[in-house]
């Protein structure tokens, strides 16, 4: 196969484009998405989400390349033979083009690691896992004026076919580029520059830039109910090629009359701050407190730090 383009060898299908051609196109469509929803101004301090998989280090590598000012921002949930391994690659990227790298433990944070905490807890280790990754990423990207995430268009319409079969609409609301509606004090905005990305894009650039060497999924994922709803998408998407990014650029279309019903129905609850540990919270108390008091796990940490 050829290059649309050019005539050169292809090294993607859909479209058909060589390695130049391939860069060149995936990268202007990151860039244009930033551009056009307005994702982040000059001079703004991003916080990137990084576990050393292939989304945030490609977003990561953008980022810098663009010329933004970025510090890449990590969570050790203490899952044996997975987070070690990508925290040694996140740390050899990093230290390689000088880029600033934290990394929050829930050891530190909450007295014990994921795997422990699983050993007490009957729930989903991504039901538990998420809420604790969200509370640490918001409480230490506090000094940033962003919080970036490498969420590709197949994690996007996952979560959006999630929502739907919940019936969640409050959820639905804020999934766009820019995540949330409303600005809350305590809480860093969430921006998703990869948004129209597919994910076998972000895969092909990873390895094309030689970014990533390995892909490495959490043990995890396969318990969770996203990862059902990931393999239904993938097999429809093998018999109605098209159909995810359909799904996404509907969904965005929908956006503006969704946000406007959330604020009109008052689906939206007013943020306010958790009794214990101050953090932004709709409830009295935060899921983060709640999960912590649930799994008998305690916060070594200072409160509201």
């Amino acid at each position: 196969m050829r290059c649309r383009k050019c005539g050169e060898r292809t090294v993607f299908s859909s479209p058909a484009l060589c390695k130049d051609h391939f860069i060149s196109a995936f990268e202007k469509k990151v860039y244009d998405t930033i551009d056009r929803y307005k994702l982040i101004s000059r001079g703004q301090r991003i916080a990137v989400a990084c576990s050393g998989g292939k989304d945030s280090t490609v977003l990561l590598h953008l980022l810098q390349k663009r010329g933004y000012d970025v510090t890449a921002m990590a969570i050790d949930e203490g899952i044996a033979g997975y987070r070690d391994k990508t925290l040694a690659f996140l740390r050899r990227f990093c230290f390689e083009r000088g880029i600033p790298l934290q990394v929050h433990r829930y050891q530190d944070a909450f007295g014990a690691s994921l795997d422990h905490m699983m050993q007490r807890s009957p729930r989903k280790p991504c039901t538990v896992c998420g809420v604790f990754r969200r509370y640490l990423l918001n409480r230490h990207a506090r000094d940033f004026d962003l919080l970036a995430l490498g969420h590709n268009l197949d994690d996007e319409a996952q979560s959006i076919l999630m929502n739907l079969l919940l019936n969640n609409r409050a959820v639905l609301s804020r999934l766009g580029p820019k995540a949330g509606i409303v600005e809350a004090e305590g809480f860093t905005p969430r921006i998703k520059p990869l948004y129209l990305c597919r994910e076998k894009e972000v895969m092909a650039y990873s390895f094309i830039q030689n970014l990533l060497t390995d892909f490495t999924e959490c043990p995890n994922i396969v318990d969770s109910f996203r990862a059902e709803v990931r393999d239904f998408l993938n097999d429809h998407e093998a018999s109605h090629p098209g159909f995810k990014e359909l799904l996404v650029h509907e969904y965005l279309s929908s956006l503006p009359r969704l946000q406007r019903q959330a604020k009109d129905s008052g689906d939206l609850e007013p943020v306010g701050s958790c009794s214990l540990c101050r953090e932004p919270s709709a409830a009295a108390v935060c899921r983060a407190c709640s999960l912590k008091k649930e799994i008998r796990v305690s916060s070594p940490e200072r409160q509201g730090a």
